[in-house]
């Protein structure tokens, strides 16, 4: 048996993100980048790690003494196996039961140290990128958030370079018009999370009025295999009867405020079932909230993502 087919048979023994060999592969010793790349391209954790089990894979079986540059081939592996992934799941998210948000991950405090990564990889804006086009999604993740050339994007995508700048301008100005309205610090974030889990825990009306912008929106995601809004829910007056009666109705309500997606957010536990609720802030407020209860992406809540630009 070569040597190709022996590296590609240990790839397969393997989990890309949690039992590669401790080595000096470039593949590994990117990983973490990799990872950031294909979860921001998918909004899914299990998605992205199926990316870079392919990409691990293709890596194993071919002569890397033709590879002059590996990080940027990598990071082209990943971002054509994420576009062909995203082709593949456009369907199933159409059919998809109620509200589709991004799967949560639990993050260590270096990537809210980052800012630029930690917006990039918020729920808020997740759910913005939703709304791009595969291609779309694609250059503006690498020229926005990992500040690619235009030549590496070009290769990565399979268009000209003028191409990918033209795509890249209509994605910005896309994103621009959805996006949080305003960029607050983590210590306003904090704050606002804080209250707005007092708040929760109290279940009073008029103590989740205070801390909710009049036009807040509530929008939950149990993928039809929990109780969840089918649709968001517009303004205060709406939404906070909505929170008051989940205070009311839970026997045992287990709350703390949890880094999600660089953010502080809040990791609430329904009589053991649980949920992740990450918040939008802007002016002092709750601008809208984002309510994850599909068990299928609530399984990265005990052990922090690794993610790196």
């Amino acid at each position: 048996m070569t040597a190709v087919n022996d590296a590609a048979m240990t790839a397969a023994n393997h989990d890309p993100m949690t039992d590669y060999p401790v080595t000096d592969d470039p593949f590994v010793i990117h990983r973490r980048l990799l990872f950031t790349v294909a979860y921001e391209m998918l909004g899914s954790a299990a998605d992205a790690e199926d990316v870079l089990q392919e990409t691990w894979l293709r890596w194993a079986g071919i002569d890397r003494s033709q590879v002059r540059e590996p990080r940027a081939y990598l990071v082209r592996a990943v971002t054509r196996q994420s576009l062909n992934r995203l082709r593949t799941l456009a369907r199933s998210r159409e059919d998809y039961v109620g509200q589709w948000l991004p799967e949560p991950l639990l993050t260590t405090p270096d990537v809210a140290e980052d800012v630029q990564l930690a917006e990039s990889v918020s729920i808020a804006m997740l759910t913005v990128l939703e709304t791009l086009a595969p291609t779309e999604r694609a250059v503006f993740v690498l020229r926005e958030v990992f500040d690619l050339p235009y030549t590496e994007i070009a290769e990565a995508v399979g268009k000209s370079s003028s191409a990918v700048r033209q795509i890249a301008r209509r994605a910005r100005e896309h994103v621009s018009a959805r996006r949080p309205r305003m960029r607050v610090s983590r210590s306003e974030q904090q704050a606002v999370v804080e209250r707005f889990l007092a708040a929760l825990r109290t279940g009073r009306l008029q103590d989740l009025l205070d801390v909710m912008a009049p036009d807040v929106v509530l929008i939950a995601d149990g993928g039809g295999l929990v109780s969840a809004a089918l649709v968001p829910i517009d303004g205060a007056a709406e939404v906070a009867p909505v929170l008051a009666r989940v205070r009311q109705v839970v026997a045992s309500l287990g709350t703390a405020v949890v880094s999600l997606n660089g953010e502080p957010g809040v990791r609430v536990d329904f009589d053991g079932e649980p949920a992740a609720i990450s918040l939008e802030v802007a002016d002092g407020r709750v601008a809208r909230i984002y309510v994850v209860r599909n068990p299928q992406k609530l399984t990265r809540l005990e052990e922090p993502a690794e993610l790196a630009r």
